[in-house]
């Protein structure tokens, strides 16, 4: 076969018709070119999502969520506009778009519920900003830091390190827990009994110098010191401290909790087991049956 019956076939075969759209006909060389100009303004979004968040942006004093906002926001904009001009290039105008959106229409009517209800949850999160990325969540009994928001799910980091992918419509329909929202501070109470032999203004200094050595324990707001409860053999004292940031809450108790104990070695501060008093009673005296027959008491 000669070069030129080879460019004829290869030509005859992209102008085969697939189908009408509309009195539009769509060939193989229109949806090739379709998907070359979708993928073209796909890589732009996503580069320009990445310039905006590294480079751009940073000359500004937003938060990170901010930005992230603005970065996905971009994206989506250059997205929407790639698919509306790339129809254009491939001969399919706006007026044939409406039979497109009618049939998703007839599919989201048929089991795509919840996948629209994740788009338009997306939305809500990115510009009403309930939660952005790097705030710390509870939803659903998980707990962790959000990492990245897209238009069907939020990806949200564990202490463990494990990546868990949520519905956006949970962060909507559901109540959610948002430790550091517009402030990353957090109030951290410690618990801890002491006997009540103990004496309690050595007790309260003792509590105050681990508030006052620690070094992540915050000045402003000032710590307090509090005897919550006479419980059955302690009281119970609390040390309420402020924290900068709330993802290192557990590390800052423990911290406290090991500071507790050394301080209260130092001071001779006793922490007391659970007791429990045990009153035994004597029976009643009950009469015994002899070997006669006869009752006896004993």
């Amino acid at each position: 076969m000669e070069l030129s019956e080879l460019l004829e076939a290869m030509q005859d075969f992209l102008n085969l018709q697939l189908f009408n759209l509309q009195d539009t006909p769509v060939t193989i060389m229109s949806l090739v070119i379709f998907i070359v100009f979708l993928s073209i303004f796909l890589f732009l979004g996503s580069f320009t999502r990445r310039f905006l968040q590294g480079k751009f942006l940073d000359k500004f004093e937003l938060d990170s969520g901010l930005k992230y906002t603005l970065g996905r926001v971009a994206q989506y904009i250059i997205v929407i506009l790639g698919v509306l001009i790339s129809f254009q290039f491939v001969g399919i105008d706006l007026t044939s778009l409406a039979v497109i959106f009618g049939l998703l229409s007839v599919g989201i009517g048929f089991g795509l519920q919840n996948i629209t209800a994740n788009f338009i949850s997306g939305l809500i999160i990115m510009f009403e900003r309930p939660i952005s990325v790097g705030d710390w969540v509870e939803v659903g009994g998980i707990e962790g830091g959000v990492t990245e928001i897209s238009i069907r799910s939020t990806k949200i980091r564990t202490l463990n390190n494990t990546s868990i992918i949520v519905p956006n419509t949970q962060f909507v329909e559901n109540n959610v827990i948002n430790f550091s929202h517009g402030d990353p501070t957090f109030r951290l109470d410690v618990e801890v009994g002491v006997s009540y032999a103990s004496d309690l203004d050595t007790v309260l200094k003792a509590l105050n110098e681990v508030a006052v050595e620690h070094p992540k324990v915050m000045k402003s707001p000032k710590h307090q010191v509090h005897l919550t409860e006479f419980a059955d053999s302690a009281w119970d004292m609390q040390l309420r401290v402020w924290i900068p940031d709330v993802k290192e809450r557990y590390i800052l108790r423990n911290e406290i909790h090991q500071a507790i104990v050394r301080k209260f070695e130092e001071h001779d501060i006793e922490i007391p087991f659970p007791q429990r008093d045990l009153h035994v009673r004597s029976s009643v005296d009950l009469p015994v049956q002899t070997g006669n027959g006869k009752k006896s008491k004993e």
